[in-house]
Formats: structure tokens, C-alpha cells, sequence
């Protein structure tokens, strides 16, 4: 299994455009072949920085969604909303939850 953690620090007037864009797309992303799960965080000390976590059976499912149509609408018209570049990272899990 595969963690991909998705850090994304909004202009503070794109905050609600970016919610509106995660609550509209989020039911088709967390459809995608090879995902587990899909959850988003808010920062605790800057309410215009957002993290996804997302859980693939493998990295060929999540590279399979990044070449995805879907993925080419949602995250152009993410990034769009940044202040600063995305960090991203992804992570095999050795050793998870079964709550998960």
C-alpha cells in the first residue's frame, strides 16, 4: 500500500473556492481505480494550509490516476488557488492500522 501526502498552502482568498472544488470532486478521486481512501487536514496554525492523505493499492494505481482526465481537471484548478508550490511525498506503508 501506498501513502501520498499532498501539502497545499491557498492564497487565504481561495480558501473557499478550494473547499467548493474538494466537496464537488472528492466522491470521483476517492472512485479511482487503486484508491483506498482520500482524506484532507487543515493546519492547526494556518487555516490557508490544507493536507490530502491518500491511500493506493500501488504506485502504478496512483501514477494511473495522475495520467487520468480527472486528475488533469482538478489539479490545474487546484493549483491555481496556491500561494506557494505544493509539497508532495509518497510513502509504502509497512506497518498500518487496521482501522486504517
Amino acid at each position: 500500500m501506498l501513502l501520498r501526502v499532498v501539502r497545499m498552502t491557498f492564497d487565504p482568498a481561495q480558501v473557499a473556492a478550494f473547499l467548493a472544488l474538494f466537496e464537488a470532486t472528492k466522491a470521483r478521486i476517492r472512485a479511482q481505480h487503486g484508491c483506498l481512501s482520500m482524506a484532507l487536514g487543515r493546519d492547526t496554525a494556518d487555516a490557508a494550509v490544507f493536507c490530502t492523505y491518500s491511500r493506493w493499492e500501488s504506485e502504478a494505481a496512483l501514477n494511473a490516476y495522475r495520467q487520468s482526465a480527472l486528475f488533469g481537471e482538478v489539479w490545474p484548478a487546484t493549483k491555481r488557488l496556491f500561494a506557494a508550490p505544493a509539497v508532495a511525498f509518497s510513502s509504502l506503508v509497512v506497518d498500518a492500522d487496521a482501522r486504517g
